[in-house]
């Protein structure tokens, strides 16, 4: 490949201390995972070159509406292959307490679907929809996040 073919690739961002998070409280944690999870969508979309409608697109898209729901950014994200997915707990076994997971499937569509199942809820054309769908389905009685204990 020739020197001018090569596409420029951004810095990579600067991510939040997560463990120090951690030590202030589950919430602080949970902030900081947030803010981590967007740089690094923003970054690797600059960094393909992938514009509106590309992978990398649909997830950050996703990934803003689900931040932009109060109910959903008290929450841990966690995510699998693509999917955004939330739990009560800041580590590993997550918590997710029946709360869907959403992922894009490509051309604007979304994919919300019960935890750890093959059960379809919806299939959205837009992030905010997928969004808004998790959220009908959270548990009204879901109790607050926590830090669990690292494992030794």
């Amino acid at each position: 490949m020739r020197s001018d073919d090569q596409k420029s690739v951004p810095p990579k961002p600067v991510l939040l201390d997560e463990a120090a998070a951690r030590a202030v409280g589950p919430e602080a944690a949970v902030e900081a995972n947030w803010q981590n999870s967007i740089r690094t969508s923003e970054w690797r979309e600059q960094a393909d070159g992938d514009g509106p409608g590309s992978p990398a697109d649909d997830r950050l898209r996703l990934l803003r509406a689900a931040y932009a729901e109060p109910r959903l950014r008290r929450l841990y994200l966690w995510n699998s292959h693509h999917t955004l997915c939330f739990s009560r707990s800041t580590r590993w076994p997550w918590a997710h307490e029946g709360i869907p997971f959403t992922d894009p499937l490509g051309d604007g569509v979304y994919r919300v679907r019960r935890p750890y199942s093959l059960d379809v809820l919806g299939t959205p054309t837009s992030p905010e929809e997928a969004v808004a769908l998790v959220v009908a389905h959270v548990p009204p009685d879901l109790g607050p996040v926590f830090n669990r204990p690292e494992r030794g």
